[in-house]
Protein backbone atom coordinates (compact mmCIF):
# COMPACT_ATOMS: atom_id res chain seq x y z
CA UNK A 1 0.00 0.00 0.00
CA UNK A 2 2.15 2.97 -1.69
CA UNK A 3 1.58 6.68 0.78
CA UNK A 4 0.07 8.95 -1.38
CA UNK A 5 0.88 11.70 1.04
CA UNK A 6 3.22 12.11 4.34
CA UNK A 7 0.16 12.65 6.41
CA UNK A 8 -0.77 9.04 5.61
CA UNK A 9 2.51 7.46 7.41
CA UNK A 10 2.51 5.66 10.29
CA UNK A 11 2.11 7.40 13.62
CA UNK A 12 5.69 6.74 14.46
CA UNK A 13 7.34 8.16 11.51
CA UNK A 14 4.82 10.79 11.46
CA UNK A 15 5.28 11.73 15.33
CA UNK A 16 9.43 11.69 15.28
CA UNK A 17 10.90 12.82 11.94
CA UNK A 18 11.26 16.07 10.31
CA UNK A 19 9.47 16.68 7.54
CA UNK A 20 12.09 15.90 5.41
CA UNK A 21 13.00 12.98 6.43
CA UNK A 22 9.34 11.66 6.18
CA UNK A 23 9.62 12.87 2.84
CA UNK A 24 12.47 10.93 2.20
CA UNK A 25 10.74 7.74 4.17
CA UNK A 26 7.59 8.22 1.74
CA UNK A 27 9.51 8.01 -1.49
CA UNK A 28 11.91 4.83 -0.08
CA UNK A 29 8.87 3.03 0.77
CA UNK A 30 7.12 3.66 -2.21
CA UNK A 31 10.01 3.12 -4.31
CA UNK A 32 10.70 -0.36 -2.39
CA UNK A 33 6.98 -1.59 -2.73
CA UNK A 34 7.28 -1.47 -6.67
CA UNK A 35 10.85 -2.94 -6.18
CA UNK A 36 10.08 -6.14 -4.17
CA UNK A 37 6.42 -7.10 -4.78
CA UNK A 38 7.41 -10.78 -5.92
CA UNK A 39 8.31 -12.48 -2.95
CA UNK A 40 11.38 -13.88 -4.66
CA UNK A 41 13.06 -10.45 -4.69
CA UNK A 42 12.78 -10.56 -0.89
CA UNK A 43 15.59 -11.77 1.56
CA UNK A 44 13.63 -14.86 4.19
CA UNK A 45 9.97 -14.38 4.93
CA UNK A 46 9.65 -10.79 5.33
CA UNK A 47 6.28 -9.33 3.66
CA UNK A 48 6.34 -6.70 1.05
CA UNK A 49 5.41 -4.02 3.95
CA UNK A 50 7.95 -5.31 5.92
CA UNK A 51 10.42 -4.77 3.46
CA UNK A 52 9.52 -1.88 2.39
CA UNK A 53 9.12 0.13 6.03
CA UNK A 54 13.18 -1.50 6.29
CA UNK A 55 14.21 0.09 3.07
CA UNK A 56 12.64 3.29 4.20
CA UNK A 57 13.98 3.84 7.47
CA UNK A 58 17.19 2.89 6.04
CA UNK A 59 16.94 5.85 3.62
CA UNK A 60 15.95 8.40 6.34
CA UNK A 61 18.85 7.00 8.71
CA UNK A 62 21.21 7.77 5.53
CA UNK A 63 20.83 11.15 5.88
CA UNK A 64 19.17 11.71 9.85
CA UNK A 65 20.34 10.09 13.26
CA UNK A 66 17.88 9.96 16.30
CA UNK A 67 19.81 12.17 19.03
CA UNK A 68 20.01 11.73 22.67
CA UNK A 69 17.62 14.21 23.30
CA UNK A 70 15.35 11.21 21.50
CA UNK A 71 14.74 13.62 18.04
CA UNK A 72 15.57 13.00 14.69
CA UNK A 73 18.49 15.31 13.44
CA UNK A 74 19.97 15.99 10.51
CA UNK A 75 23.11 14.66 9.81
CA UNK A 76 26.11 17.15 8.86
Amino acid sequence: MPYESISELPKAVQNNIPKHGREIYMEAFNSAWDQYKNPEDRRGDDSREEVAHQVAWSAVKQKYEKGDDGDWHRKH
